[in-house]
């Protein structure tokens, strides 16, 4: 049995319109997509407090007081992030490498200046003197070298930790 020419035609029409509103949808589904990929590759990793020896009692020897010194680096979202190759700096070119380091999703990871054992909450650097200053930045870059984050204090209109 065969269908009529106008049956024919609408059900054409009807295929038509459904290939229209489908091939709409893609688009935008796509674009929410590629939406979120612009953000950044680790946009969630971010720079969250920060606490200097801003008097200089650091400069010594005394590694409760250089382990009192330390820069946050938060994860802000759900997934875990490899820091491996990771790079934390000051203003003055002094550079600690990330190695070996997963950070859960909504976690943080303290960078000290003194010495002691890694764990998952606290890293240490290992250096027998100050890094932060009571101005400075600290810039956080990802593998690739690509700036993730910065946070400079010790200015007008800049963090502070005395204020937090």
């Amino acid at each position: 049995m065969s269908a009529s020419p106008s049956t024919r035609r609408v059900l054409a029409a009807v295929l038509a319109a459904g290939a229209l509103v489908g091939a709409a949808a893609v688009p935008a589904a796509a674009h929410d997509d590629d939406r979120h990929g612009h953000r950044g590759r680790h946009s969630s990793i971010v720079i969250g407090d920060v606490r200097h020896d801003g008097h200089g009692h650091g400069h010594g020897r005394d590694t409760r007081a250089l382990n009192r010194e330390w820069v946050e680096v938060k994860n802000t979202g759900r997934h875990a992030v490899n820091l491996h190759g990771f790079t934390l700096t000051d203003r003055d070119g002094n550079r600690y490498r990330f190695n070996r380091l997963r950070l859960d999703g909504r976690s943080s990871v303290r960078v000290h200046t003194g010495s002691g054992r890694d764990t998952r909450s606290d890293v240490y650097q290992d250096r027998r003197h100050q890094v932060w200053d009571e101005r400075d930045t600290a810039t956080l870059r990802d593998d690739r070298g690509n700036v993730v984050d910065t946070e400079t204090w010790g200015r007008r209109g800049h963090h502070d930790d005395r204020r937090r």
